[in-house]
């Protein structure tokens, strides 16, 4: 046999490295910069007014759209248009309440939608002045969500709502407006909605809440509530357009979902909702929030806004400034 022949060896080329010679430059005063001088924040001094320190921030990024969210919101008020809050139930959670009550008083907030979570912690708020158990110590023995007032009142207000044409809000913040020895009412924004006369909304995906897997639960009266806020809701929305605000705070799912089916329903049946603002305040920025709030629905017709940090610290700043700013 003819002895193998050895393996061609590669041809190193010497790499080219590009010459810096001839690049072409201009005068920095030249250019467009997306930031300057004059948008810097100011230190704080001490003894100011809020609305000193707020116009201090920085005319950037996120310090300047809550200042539009806030302007937005001053603005919708002024022309009587929907402000429309949005609310998961941690916010409720986190001790909210009072402020939120405050501005629907204030005529800042125009209608609230909730999710299932939230009557069940406005509920417990109300008659015990806590609520939020500690899910991990309960939930091996099947005890997470057993208590027993929740899940009979609740339902039991909603069965009665339903009975007289009420929606799941307007249910249970009429059973709570009237139920005797309610000691913390004052903290109960569905009993505040309807002492104010606003749409207070609730919108349930069955099964996500404690209230389902009680005896007193009945299907066909939530389904029936449930569907009558979804169309009240979608009566709001059809409104927002010639600036109105709607604001989505910690829901990052279902809320987001609810608004664009009813921002479709409303511009199905002819209302123009344009020239209006939007918003997601989240902790953590999510897909549908950002879809299904602040983009789709506003695109070429609106301005939408994310703002990211936690409920109890960025809610009552924007309150702060829409109060000092009326």
């Amino acid at each position: 046999m003819s002895a193998s022949k050895p393996a061609s060896r590669a041809v190193r080329r010497r790499p080219r490295p590009l010459s810096l010679e001839g690049v072409s430059t201009y005068p920095l005063a030249s250019r467009v910069s997306k930031v300057s001088v004059a948008d810097f924040g100011r230190p704080h001094r001490k003894g100011a007014r809020l609305d000193t320190f707020v116009d201090a921030l920085p005319k950037i990024l996120a310090a300047d759209q809550l200042r539009a969210v806030a302007d937005a919101v001053g603005a919708g008020r002024a022309k009587g248009r929907p402000l429309i809050w949005g609310m998961g139930a941690h916010v409720l959670k986190v001790g909210l309440a009072p402020i939120i009550i405050d501005l629907m008083e204030r005529g800042f907030i125009t209608a609230i939608a909730l999710n299932g979570a939230g009557i069940v912690h406005d509920f417990e708020t109300a008659i015990a002045g806590q609520t939020s158990e500690e899910v991990d110590a309960v939930l091996g023995s099947g005890a997470f969500g057993m208590a027993r007032e929740t899940g009979e009142e609740i339902n039991r207000a909603i069965a009665a709502g339903d009975c007289d044409g009420l929606g799941l809000g307007a249910a249970v913040g009429r059973y709570l407006s009237a139920r005797r020895g309610t000691k913390f009412r004052r903290l109960s924004i569905l009993a505040a909605a309807w002492r104010l006369g606003i749409p207070a909304t609730v919108h349930v995906a069955m099964g996500t809440d404690i209230v389902h897997v009680h005896p007193a639960c009945d299907p066909a009266a939530i389904g029936r509530a449930g569907h009558l806020d979804f169309r009240t809701f979608a009566g709001e929305v059809a409104r927002l357009g010639g600036g109105g605000v709607y604001l989505n705070v910690g829901s990052a799912v279902l809320l987001p979902e609810v608004f664009l089916k009813a921002v479709t329903l409303a511009r199905n049946l002819g209302h123009r909702i344009e020239k209006f603002t939007t918003a997601n305040f989240d902790f953590i920025q999510s897909y549908r929030p950002n879809t299904n709030v602040v983009n789709r629905p506003t695109k070429g017709v609106g301005r939408g806004y994310s703002l990211t940090g936690h409920h109890e610290i960025m809610i009552p700043l924007l309150a702060a400034m829409l109060i000092e700013g009326d």
